[in-house]
């Protein structure tokens, strides 16, 4: 009796694992799933439609593209639903114009397969196998085919929730804001290096603006955070930050980043405190304990950090003399530019004192968009943003090729705005095709060209150490006529033209606001402004 209970046994778990290993299979399978969802085999609905219903519902308004079969049905679900559709001629250009709009602190990669953007009869068409092996084998392959696609479809148009979720930003805690708080408060020399990132989400960049002013901190800014004070704010220092950064006894690196733009942390001085904040903990410590080393460091959101700094220290501003010391070198040092830009070049105009009248003549709403090298690195010495978020630049990595999407994105998100791209006559090469796109959607901006014939940035540094220019030069091209092409209106600037130049960019500013995109092909000659410096 007991053998025999034994083998009952026996029978009984395999029976067991046999049904679990037909679950298991059947669940993999997706025919589990089939049971309950399914499948709408005459329906005329596509995927694109479900991606337009989650762009909509997380508030997009434009869908930048270069068409393509691909992605048709995404485009024209989202035409139906009211997103606007901009296409265009370079798909870096989509991308660009994306990331000047989007307001996330970086890329996101999504990958679609065709076969969930088309409906279910044209996909069917595509999976049929039209030469099946004959016998089990072709038996096998069909169904796994028709079962693949039933999977694909079922319960595809149910309803979704299809609201954002949540994001997690992350924050300094209240005892680490507590530390920052005292530091400061008994600082003489404080100062303040802001980065890209206290332009994100969630803090609005006019209560950050507020918080810098309430502080009273001299305050220089790097990247994307330029403009936070507006053009001519008494805590805003642009000139000598080296000289600064010796002699300030508190420095807070609110998302500024200690690469090669700070020398890798060495102008930091080591008898400073330093406070690091930064929501990326990579960089937050970024070449820490080699050239210096954070006296608080916080991984948290910079820009909500200095309204809570703010507030903690109400009441309590930077001594005065200081910001005013260092205001009086920006003074100094700035004079000292714009005698740099009276004087003649060997050949053709000087780039400083285009600059300097492009920047005296540029509407109060202006947004400037920099895209170069050399030419790009002086007008950040010269050119004053207006504002918060009214100054757009490639990044650290300097990305040549973003002036045409961002000011695409600039232009659309502010039509009302004057939008002014600053280009090196390399980087013009990667989007002046954009001019196409500009007109067609009735986009007006305006291009400032220094046109001097040559990859200068590269070139300055290429021809003294490995005695070569090779591969640096280009020619004074008619890029003004390129312009023309597209349905622009262009200028050509040369050294003739010089006591006419605020008259001709006058011009230019009229032609943008009656509706035409311009561009002004300035030839512009060598100078020495900026040899041995790095645009920050």
């Amino acid at each position: 009796m007991e053998s025999f209970g034994a083998i009952g046994t026996f029978l009984g778990c395999s029976a067991g694992f046999a049904v679990c290993g037909l679950l298991f299979a059947a669940c993999k399978l997706g025919l589990l799933y089939q049971l309950f969802h399914k499948v709408g085999f005459i329906s005329p609905r596509h995927g694109g439609e479900s991606v337009a219903e989650v762009l909509r519902a997380h508030g997009v308004k434009y869908v930048f593209t270069l068409v393509g079969g691909h992605i048709s049905p995404i485009l024209v679900a989202c035409e139906k639903m009211g997103i606007r559709i901009v296409d265009t001629r370079h798909e870096a250009t989509a991308v660009f114009a994306a990331d000047a709009v989007s307001g996330t602190p970086g890329p996101v990669f999504i990958e679609f397969p065709i076969d969930t953007l088309y409906p279910y009869h044209l996909v069917s068409k595509e999976f049929g196998v039209k030469n099946p092996p004959k016998g089990l084998m072709g038996k096998i392959i069909s169904w796994y085919l028709t079962n693949h696609l039933t999977n694909l479809f079922a319960g595809a148009w149910e309803t979704r929730d299809v609201s954002p979720l949540p994001v997690d930003i992350p924050q300094a805690t209240d005892d680490q804001v507590q530390r920052c708080i005292e530091l400061v408060s008994r600082a003489k020399k404080p100062v303040i290096l802001l980065g890209s990132q206290t332009t994100l989400p969630p803090t609005p960049v006019d209560d950050i603006r507020t918080a810098l002013e309430d502080l009273g901190i001299p305050c220089f800014l790097g990247g994307m955070s330029r403009g936070m004070l507006g053009k001519d704010s008494p805590i805003h220092i642009r000139q000598n930050r080296r000289d600064a950064l010796k002699e300030a006894d508190v420095v807070l690196l609110a998302g500024t980043v200690c690469d090669f733009r700070l020398s890798y942390g060495r102008v930091l001085n080591r008898r400073s405190k330093i406070i690091a904040v930064n929501r990326d903990g990579t960089q937050l410590l970024k070449n820490s304990d080699m050239f210096w080393k954070p006296t608080i460091a916080i991984q948290g959101d910079a820009g909500s950090f200095l309204v809570r700094l703010s507030k903690g220290l109400k009441g309590h501003r930077c001594p005065e003399e200081w910001p005013q010391s260092l205001k009086a070198g920006d003074v100094t040092k700035e004079n000292a530019n714009r005698a740099k830009a009276d004087q003649k070049t060997e050949h053709h105009l000087n780039p400083l004192k285009v600059l300097h009248h492009v920047d005296e003549l540029m509407a109060e709403d202006s947004i400037i968009v920099a895209d170069g090298g050399d030419f790009v690195g002086s007008a950040a010495y010269i050119m004053r943003p207006r504002g918060p978020m009214r100054w757009l630049d490639p990044g650290a990595f300097g990305t040549l090729g973003v002036g045409g999407g961002f000011a695409l994105g600039a232009k659309l998100c502010r039509p009302e705005s004057e939008v002014w791209i600053v280009y090196g006559d390399g980087s013009l090469g990667y989007s002046v095709a954009e001019f196409d796109t500009f007109t067609r959607h009735k986009a007006p901006v305006i291009a400032v060209v220094g046109n001097d014939a040559c990859w200068s940035q590269i070139s300055r540094e290429q021809v003294p150490i490995l005695g070569s220019n090779v591969a640096c030069g280009l020619a004074f091209t008619d890029y003004h006529i390129v312009a023309d092409g597209y349905g622009g209106k262009g200028y050509l600037i040369g050294r003739k033209d010089e006591d006419r130049l605020n008259d001709i960019i006058k011009q230019a500013q009229k032609e943008t606001r009656e509706g035409k995109a311009t561009l002004l092909n300035v030839l512009i000659g060598k100078t020495n402004f900026r040899e041995g410096s790095i645009s920050v």
